[in-house]
């Protein structure tokens, strides 16, 4: 296994109210889930070198709650939080998605782990209530800091291994 920084999420849009984000990893899908569902290992990639982790708390279960927060190095105070709707270890997550900023705006996610040939590719499939939410999220700037998000955990998942 070889950590590169040469890998890039795939941004597109199926429909009005869906973004459908792909990337692969090299590293089993274990790790890749289990930095994804694991507090202290989603501290170490979540910020993107952008932001200060600030909480995270996660109660992996079916109706269990989650709540990530952060401060951006420009002093911006924000959170993700949602329900767990779905688990399915190593291969699936499905929660319902909120933004501090867009507390009306609530999405749902999944996000899935496939492991082919030594590779892990992880799909993450938000679907918003409305195109304006989704056109919200796309506005936002999400790609670089998703980009370098999913970097820091690649790396950090060979650590693991």
């Amino acid at each position: 296994m070889t950590a590169t920084n040469d890998r890039r999420a795939t941004v597109t849009t199926p429909s009005d109210t869906r973004i459908l984000i792909t990337r692969e990893f090299d590293a089993p899908r274990e790790l890749v889930y289990r930095a994804f569902t694991t507090p202290e290992l989603l501290r170490r990639w979540w910020h993107a070198n952008r932001a200060e982790v600030t909480g995270i708390e996660m109660d992996v279960r079916v109706g269990g709650a989650w709540r990530w927060e952060a401060k951006a190095f420009n002093g911006y105070e924000f959170a993700f939080y949602g329900e767990y709707q779905e688990v399915v270890p190593d291969e699936r997550l499905v929660t319902t998605e909120t933004f501090s900023g867009a507390p009306d705006a609530q999405a749902l996610t999944t996000t899935t782990f496939t492991e082919k040939d030594g590779l892990t590719y992880l799909e993450i499939l938000v679907e918003h209530q409305t195109k304006a939410n989704r056109d919200m999220q796309l506005q936002s700037g999400m790609e670089d800091g998703l980009d370098d998000a999913l970097t820091l955990l690649e790396q950090l998942a060979h650590e693991q291994a």
